[in-house]
């Protein structure tokens, strides 16, 4: 390892200079490289910076997730500890209690969840997954962990079934047979009921699967098992034999008892329900369609959809609940899944807006054989959940306090800002609280388990999320919660597209035109701004006030325009490749395929969509200040952007795409620079362009470091639109430039005038997607050979020729800086990275004074100052001479529709983090830089390369942050190998590198974000937000931070049954089924069924704080609140037993002393 703690020897002296260089970068690869042993800026004095991060900081571990349960399968509630849990199709579980209890866990095998099922108030869940085992799972811990498995080897499990406080788990299979697993042990039972045995001659073919099994509510020793032919048996598991068999000739689809249980009621695959009477099971007691409409000559009424599923719940005081899905008549195709509710003679029938996956009904109590008293239904659809309160006759639904609807319009960029100004929070939360809608039951939502507590971090976190439909959600995800804020709405600024005039308008896609792509947020300021993906950037300032006002817009020219076009040698690339190789499916592709030709005009100077004219009420939060939007030049449609940045003290926007780059004053609204990448190098562009060879060996100016050739790649692909398609020729993905950019043409350097064409089979765009439903197939294969190999490289439709030609701006930042080299003090500047790895910074040259700031003339200049990495610059960032991140300046943020304040409030408050405001903090300062391959620190002005890693020579980064943590700051990269790592700074000291994740799509790649104090995330599904951590810290707190699963209540004592009752209601309750089931008796099951895997059991629940001590610390923490728990609840249990024998001597007494003196006839 190098040495990097520098010491003071004596005041004034320079520090001793760098050790060499060693390598060993660990996965991604790397080492830093220290030029020269100059550290410091060229002739300066000074001490080395001592960095105070070591590699015991950090640690990754996954947080929590939000969102709606990405594809769900199945669904379970706990009528006593009132907690939900929800099953998905890749094998994950989501348990949710009141807010702030969300728990995530995955079986490892990935199987879907066929089923689950509560061990009512005892802390566990069993779970059925669709490679045929059983799982149980441990709740109480605050990370649920598998205690024991069982595989079921030669059968395909299709329904389980626990009886409430039963220790026996009826599981039904596909060949028809019931097993029975003892949940304590998970071993399998010796009794079997055998599909022959339970239906002997009663039908002469096998039965189907099992789909229902349920116990007798009136004797526990009978179960019903329903076999999908339509074949019901109730078997009596004391005598080994089958008491009832019903037979209906359509298929059963589910089962549900009467809680008196002498009746139970079946659904069909014909939208029919029978109801059926124990004593007469030759045919059903009842038969009805509900939906089905009654034919007039008295037939049967027509059939319907299959009743997926019923409920049949009863009330003491009030008609029965027969609830159910499905069921709609065949004749309205259009008709929406729906659930039907039947109460009396009421028929409610409640339209959902998605597919009905499952749902259950709540009731007061949880034994099946007292009155139900049902109290809401939870459904479970495809992309949401609902609450229906069903004691309100107009059945409204609760308002759910979850964030499920992340993905109401589907993600495509994300942007995470952890430590926030406080009081956002509140602002945000209080002009979003306008929007509220109503018409929600007043009732407490009722899944209300678990309990939360705030934890010990404090500060507030805001995410945001931009969508497909061109809102913007701000969520509070303070203390590993989310809860939404404020919704914007940018699709509002523009006028609606009508239908039918797609050809004619100037789109340059079809689906969603309005979808965010970019975000950039200054929360001191309260500065906003968007970019779209029809080429434009909105900005937003913030107001308490509702304005009625007109929208200011700008249109901006950036066009890539070159005089004599020279095309390459045929045998390198066709000069207009054609559209089948470039594109693979047409089909997809929006529109025309030549908009110029079908046009009849050629579109020019028009833009991609049109501004509202009209005055625009606009409700207070955030409010459209400026747009502008990118125009179309001779036939050529704007390029989409692909960086944005703005800064509230200057009162500039800046952004860029593959043609350039645009400088906006939003304060003027005035256009300040609009310009091809290669006029902003001017006369020190580092690349010779000569129109000659496709691939020709660079000159670079004289101190530059080598500039690897690398291709203008997927850097970013988050930079690209949300909602392009991918391109997969040679079966990699494209970069931002490769669709829309690529043209196969090469440019003189010096010649800029005449506009560069489509080829004739080119397609505008393609159809838009949003960033959820991307993928992408990343290579991490070595580039050495990309002279002569296309296929190697991930912008694998883009030519060398393109890339010199085609240079995207990737990253922008404005900060005080120093622009040149002999620069004696700091001065505004934008720093702006290509896609090529040169970095360009352009002087801004502001009025002398804030009074003069609305009327004279910002001046934007290029410096002439280009450095250069390997890769694509994804960003920048500035540290002082004392190594302490620099803030860009900022204008403290005021209400520009105040009326009170006068001009007290006009005047600007500036806050500038200038190093040079105090004489201690030097004249120097870091500008850090990160490029997907490397990062590099330099000191300024002198421009001297202190610091170089190179990160990554077989993979490339897609999102690098600098970042805050434990009061010190480092560089945090997420590769597309799936590494994350983290460097110190200044001195680029490799201090963690984990293979977290392989990027398997484009929407993790669009979505990660670092953010300070150890914070990350990203779009694990459609729908579904990770949040992870990379702070030691926080994992050792993660446990104070979780909500309990599982908390101490009393299961409700079992009403009364009453003296007659309990004598001729049956034997319910002297039925033992260890003595029926154990091995005693029934005998061990045969061991090639089913294996028994012992699970992980607790250890699962503290991998996050599996480091050393810690580990180990925390497990006996929770060992011992685990016994604490079970401590309190024996305390609480004895003590009740206490008082009621108690109770009962005393009533003994009483009883005793009344009929003392009685004869036996006075009684």
């Amino acid at each position: 390892m190098k040495k990097f703690n520098f010491r003071k020897v004596l005041d004034g002296l320079t520090a001793s200079s760098p050790g060499g260089s060693s390598g060993g970068g660990s996965g991604a690869g790397g080492g830093s490289v220290h030029p020269g042993g100059t550290a410091g800026a060229a002739g300066t004095p000074r001490d080395e910076i001592q960095e105070t991060l070591t590699s015991d900081y950090f640690q990754i571990c996954k947080t929590v997730r939000h969102g709606f349960p990405y594809l769900p399968t199945a669904l379970a509630f706990d009528p006593v500890q009132k907690i939900l849990a929800i099953g998905t199709r890749t094998g994950a579980i989501r348990i949710l209690g009141r807010p702030g209890v969300d728990c995530y866990c995955q079986h490892e095998s990935g199987a879907a969840v066929l089923q689950l099922q509560f061990l009512i108030n005892e802390g566990a869940l069993v779970s059925a997954s669709a490679d045929d085992a059983l799982h149980l799972w441990n709740l109480r811990q605050k990370r649920p962990a598998i205690l024991h498995s069982l595989k079921f080897n030669r059968e395909r499990i299709t329904y389980c079934h626990l009886p409430f406080q039963s220790k026996w788990l009826y599981v039904g299979t596909e060949r028809g047979n019931t097993h029975i697993v003892n949940i304590e042990s998970f071993i399998l039972s010796g009794y079997v009921i055998m599909w022959n045995k339970a239906i002997e001659l009663s039908t002469k073919t096998h039965p189907g699967p099992v789909v229902h099994l349920s116990d007798s509510p009136r004797d526990e020793g009978k179960l019903l098992i329903g076999y999908e032919n339509g074949t019901v048996v109730l078997w009596d598991l004391r005598s080994k034999r089958a008491d009832l068999r019903a037979y209906y000739d359509e298929a059963i689809h589910s089962v549900a008892w009467h809680h008196e249980g002498k009746q139970f009621m079946c659904s069909h695959s014909d939208g029919s329900l029978t109801l059926w009477n124990l004593k007469s099971p030759n045919r059903p007691f009842q038969t009805t369609i509900p939906h089905g409409k009654i034919q007039r000559d008295g037939k049967k009424p027509e059939s319907c959809k299959p009743i997926l599923k019923v409920e049949y719940k009863t009330c003491k005081n009030s008609e029965p609940f027969v609830i159910f899905s499905g069921g709609l008549s065949y004749d309205k195709a259009c008709r929406r899944p729906s659930l039907t509710i039947m109460h009396g003679k009421a028929i409610t029938v409640l339209e959902m807006d998605h597919p009905i996956v499952d749902f259950l009904t709540l009731c007061e109590t949880p034994y099946p054989n007292e009155f139900q008293e049902p109290y809401a239904v939870v459904v479970l659809l495809e992309k949401d959940l609902i609450v229906v309160d069903l004691t309100q006759s107009n059945f409204p639904i609760f308002e759910n306090p979850y964030p499920i609807d992340i993905h109401e319009s589907p993600v495509t960029c994300t942007e995470y800002f952890a430590d926030c100004p406080p009081d956002l929070i509140p602002v945000l939360y209080s002009v979003g609280a306008k929007h509220k809608k109503q018409g929600y039951s007043n009732k407490e939502w009722p899944i209300s388990g678990g309990a939360w507590n705030l934890g010990a971090q404090t500060y507030p976190e805001i995410i945001i999320t931009g969508h497909a439909d061109g809102s913007v959600k701000f969520w509070d995800a303070s203390a590993i919660t989310l809860q939404m804020l404020y919704k914007l709405k940018t699709s509002k600024v523009f006028e609606k597209q009508k239908l039918g005039e797609g050809k004619a308008t100037a789109e340059i896609v079809e689906e969603d035109p309005f979808a965010v792509q970019m975000m950039y947020w200054c929360p001191e300021s309260r500065i906003f701004c968007v970019a779209g993906v029809s080429a434009y950037v909105v900005v937003y300032r913030f107001s308490k006030h509702e304005v009625n006002t007109e929208i200011a817009s700008l249109e901006v020219r950036l066009q890539y325009e070159v005089e004599d076009i020279i095309t390459p040698e045929p045998e390198i690339i066709p000069p207009f490749p054609d559209a089948s190789s470039q594109l693979p499916s047409l089909k997809s592709l929006s529109g025309s395929t030549n908009t110029v030709a079908c046009e009849g005009t050629m579109k020019d100077s028009i833009p991609c969509l049109s501004v509202k004219t009209r005055p625009v009420r606009m409700p207070p939060g955030y409010q459209a200040d400026l747009v502008i939007q990118l125009v179309w030049v001779d036939g050529e449609p704007p390029q989409q952007i692909t960086s944005l940045a703005a800064n509230s003290a200057y009162g500039l926007v800046a952004f860029g795409n593959c043609n350039g780059l645009a400088v906006v004053d939003f304060m003027q609204k005035t256009v300040l620079l609009s310009m091809g990448t290669l006029d902003l190098y001017g006369s020190s562009d580092p690349y010779q362009r000569q129109p000659r060879s496709p691939r020709k060996s660079k000159q670079f100016a004289a101190g530059l470091t080598e500039l690897s050739d690398s291709p203008v790649s997927l850097e970013l692909e988050r930079c690209k639109s949300p909602t392009s398609g991918k391109d997969h020729v040679n079966g990699h993905c494209t970069s931002p430039t490769s669709q829309s950019c690529s043209s196969g043409k090469r440019l003189s350097s010096a010649d800029v005038s005449k506009a560069n064409r489509r080829g004739p089979g080119r397609p505008p765009f393609r159809k838009a997607q949003s960033a959820a439903c991307m993928e992408i197939s990343l290579p991490v294969t070595t580039e050495e050979n990309r002279e002569n190999s296309f296929s190697r490289s991930r912008s694998s439709s883009v030519s060398s020729i393109d890339r010199d030609s085609k240079e995207a701006i990737t990253a922008l930042y404005f900060m005080e800086s120093f622009a040149r080299k002999n620069d004696s003090a700091v001065s505004p500047c934008l720093w702006v990275g290509t896609g090529l790895g040169m970095v360009l910074i352009l002087s801004l040259n502001l009025p002398a004074s804030d009074d003069l700031r609305q009327s004279e003339p910002v001046m934007v200049s290029p410096s002439g100052t280009v450095l250069t990495l390997k890769g694509a610059v994804l960003t920048f960032a500035c540290l002082d001479c004392m190594g302490t991140l620099t803030h860009p300046p900022y204008e403290v943020w005021r209400d520009p529709h105040s009326a009170d304040d006068g001009e007290k409030t006009r005047k600007r408050k500036l806050v500038m983090h200038s190093p040079s405001s105090s004489q201690d903090m030097g004249d120097h300062q870091f500008a850090v830089i990160c490029s997907e391959k490397q990062a590099k620190v330099f000191s300024l002005p002198s421009q001297t390369c202190l610091y170089v890693h190179n990160i990554t020579e077989t993979s490339f980064l897609l999102r690098a942050d600098v970042v805050t943590l434990c009061n010190s700051v480092c560089l945090a990269c997420f590769c597309a190998n799936g590494h994350i790592m983290t460097l110190s700074l200044p001195s680029l000291r490799p201090l963690l590198d984990i293979n977290y994740l392989p990027v398997t799509d484009m929407r993790i790649a669009r979505t990660f974000c670092f953010t300070n104090e150890g914070q990350a995330l990203y779009l694990s599904s459609p729908t579904e937000i990770q949040r992870l951590t990379y702070s030691q810290e926080m994992c050792d707190n993660l446990q104070d931070m979780l909500g309990d699963l599982f908390t101490p209540v009393e299961t409700p004592e079992a009403q009364n049954r009453g003296f007659l009752k309990g004598l001729f209601g049956g034997s319910g309750q002297a039925f033992d089924r260890e003595e029926l089931f154990g091995e005693a008796t029934a005998g061990k099951a045969s061991r090639s069924l089913a294996q028994h895997i012992p699970g992980s059991g607790g250890i699962e629940g503290v991998r996050g704080a599996a480091g050393g001590v810690i580990g180990d610390l925390t497990r006996a923490r929770i060992a011992l609140d685990e016994r604490g728990q079970k401590l309190g609840e024996l305390d609480e249990r004895t003590a009740s037993m206490m008082a009621s024998a108690e109770a009962f001597s005393k009533h003994a007494h009483e009883v005793m002393l009344k009929y003392k003196d009685k004869k036996w006839y006075q009684f």
